[in-house]
């Protein structure tokens, strides 16, 4: 919290580590940091003791070959059970206290193997005695990166271990003694043995470490982050920590939070810059960037991203009864009730996905959605399929029973043809129903040839452009960032030279896009004209439709190639 408010006020920060509790809420310090143009380091000392940059080296060029394992610890045994150490609320037990320590090494040697900062890794196990008091008071970790190597780190509050640190590979080992507090008067030494040669010791000038942490903060004001130890390498070591815990099943009062991370009420900002427009039912404006519901990991990553949007003027949220198998509903339902702001917000619900595309599967979905929720409605109801062997009359008044009922306000669908949407429309029509308050398909500047998953639709197409703007449908596209339709995940378009574009193009991860026409599209060039104007972003939708509101001004984070936003007329 004060990291945050301290940002806020224009001030510079070195924080004690860590640099929060969790990740979350290190996310929301860095956040702070960066919007308010201010630089932020977690103090990590060691960093800057010379002998750790030379370890780096020493694994860095092959010293003792090919590193395949990592131990490192700080522990210290701790009198009593009461104080800062000890209490849950205060992030107390080994592993936030000084547990950062070995992980943070581990993270900056694994990255030295393969010549990078850092390394985070694919996987962290773990073991841990939690006292009385409900923090750990020792445990152990291993955590398992990509390329193969693996740490071992151990920490405790009630716990005498050697300091020390030990690099093992297929030629030797480095064993570095008292790694993290050296003393300032004395040579650092760094002990190295390697196979069929006599043991030698590195001897590395005495240095003030604090000093030169110090140092590091005023010569990297500028910057905002100093290279030795940047936000992402901060960020890194938060998850590996969160993950630690996880591992050992250790939950603390600030996953659960119940306020914005600032620690003030939760309100949006009188300097937002969001702006809104009006769907068919609905008694209040829809913010044109639609916070999307899953992919939250937890509660308090959630927490983070939805009391920032609310703060930026965002006050429309997607979710589904499919995301998260329903995870991902009730993490966002326990945010709106530690809120108190559901009649603030426009809250857009799906269901009948496929295999369960019919019209029962409508009203027994949005039953479980609602409870899992914490609400008695959703403002917008989205079939979030079709099924072509249902009559669409079915379909239209399953929905419309549910507005009848009061568990939806207006009710719309996705990933329906215009053809199909305009059949929907024709029967509301002519049997006095209220009908299709919008639709959301993937929308975005480029024309797809291929969607990501199986029963997707578009409208990225000229035709499917001149039908929107004729009937004036309000559009909720999904993935507007233009992204390749592949398995294994989704990112935008670069623009390709003309020599490499047919190698680019064979590749299957390209194939929705890969025409020709498309690539000129991710060139500086001002785009075709056109009345829809969108806004990229990997987490969001952003809706066009009639009526009031107008679409926001381009921002340095909605990017499609080298554009900001785009506009066609």
């Amino acid at each position: 919290m004060w990291t945050v408010r301290a940002a806020e006020a224009g001030k510079h920060v070195l924080c004690e580590k860590p640099l929060a509790i969790n990740a979350a809420y290190a996310m929301a310090a860095v956040e702070a940091a960066r919007r308010h143009d201010v630089f932020l380091m977690e103090a990590y000392m060691y960093r800057f003791h010379p002998r750790t940059r030379r370890l780096a080296e020493l694994v860095a060029e092959g010293a003792i070959g090919v590193v395949s394992q990592i131990q490192a610890s700080f522990a210290f045994s701790s009198a009593g059970t009461s104080g800062r150490l000890f209490d849950p609320a205060l992030g107390g037990g080994g592993i936030l206290d000084v547990g950062g320590y070995p992980v943070s090494m581990a993270r900056l040697l694994a990255g030295a193997t393969v010549g990078t900062p850092f390394a985070n890794p694919v996987e962290v196990t773990g073991a841990a005695h939690v006292g009385t008091t409900g923090v750990d008071e020792w445990a152990i970790a291993t955590l398992r990166f990509a390329h193969g190597l693996m740490a071992q780190v151990a920490t405790g509050v009630r716990l005498a271990a050697e300091h020390t640190v030990k690099v093992y590979g297929s030629e030797g080992f480095l064993e570095v003694p008292d790694p993290w507090v050296p003393s300032p008067d004395e040579p650092a030494r760094i002990l190295v043995s390697r196979v069929g040669e006599q043991p030698r010791e590195i001897v590395v000038a005495a240095a003030a470490q604090y000093a030169l942490e110090a140092d590091a903060v005023a010569d990297h004001l500028a910057a905002r982050q100093a290279p030795q130890l940047t936000w992402a390498d901060s960020l890194g070591n938060a998850a590996a920590l969160d993950s630690w815990r996880a591992a050992i099943g250790l939950t603390l009062p600030a996953d659960q939070p119940t306020g914005p991370a600032h620690g003030r009420s939760l309100r949006r900002r009188p300097d937002h810059r969001m702006r809104y427009g009006w769907i068919g039912g609905l008694d209040q404006p829809v913010s044109r960037l639609v916070m999307g519901v899953d992919n939250q990991p937890d509660l308090g990553y959630a927490s983070v991203m939805f009391d920032d949007f609310v703060e930026q003027g965002g006050n429309t949220f997607d979710t589904a009864w499919l995301y998260g198998g329903g995870r991902l509903e009730e993490l966002f339902g326990q945010w709106l009730r530690g809120r108190g702001n559901r009649d603030e917000l426009v809250i857009i619900g799906k269901g009948a996905h496929t295999p369960h595309c019919d019209p029962a599967s409508i009203g027994r979905q949005l039953a479980q959605s609602l409870a899992r929720l914490g609400t008695d409605h959703v403002d917008l109801y989205l079939m979030h399929r079709d099924n072509l062997e249902v009559p669409v009359g079915e379909f239209v008044e399953a929905m419309d029973e549910q507005r009848a009922a009061g568990r939806v306000r207006a009710y719309g669908v996705s990933n329906w043809t215009p053809a199909r949407f305009d059949e929907a429309a024709a029967y509301a029509s002519d049997h006095g129903l209220v009908g299709l308050s919008g639709l959301s398909n993937h929308f975005s500047l480029a024309e797809a040839y291929a969607v990501p998953w199986d029963g997707c639709e578009h409208v990225t197409d000229p035709r499917s452009w001149r039908w929107l703007r004729d009937r004036q449908v309000a559009l909720l596209p999904w993935s507007s960032q233009a992204a390749v339709s592949s398995p294994a995940g989704r990112g935008p378009l670069t623009g390709p030279t003309k020599s490499s574009y047919a190698a680019i193009t064979a590749k299957p991860i390209l194939a929705g896009w890969r025409a020709p026409k498309n690539w000129p599209l991710t060139s500086a060039s001002p785009p075709p004209r056109s009345p829809w104007r969108m806004c990229c972003t990997s987490r969001s939708r952003l809706f066009r439709s009639s009526g009031r509101g107008r679409w926001p001004k381009p921002t340095a984070r909605c990017a499609l190639s080298t554009w900001n936003s785009a506009t066609i007329k």
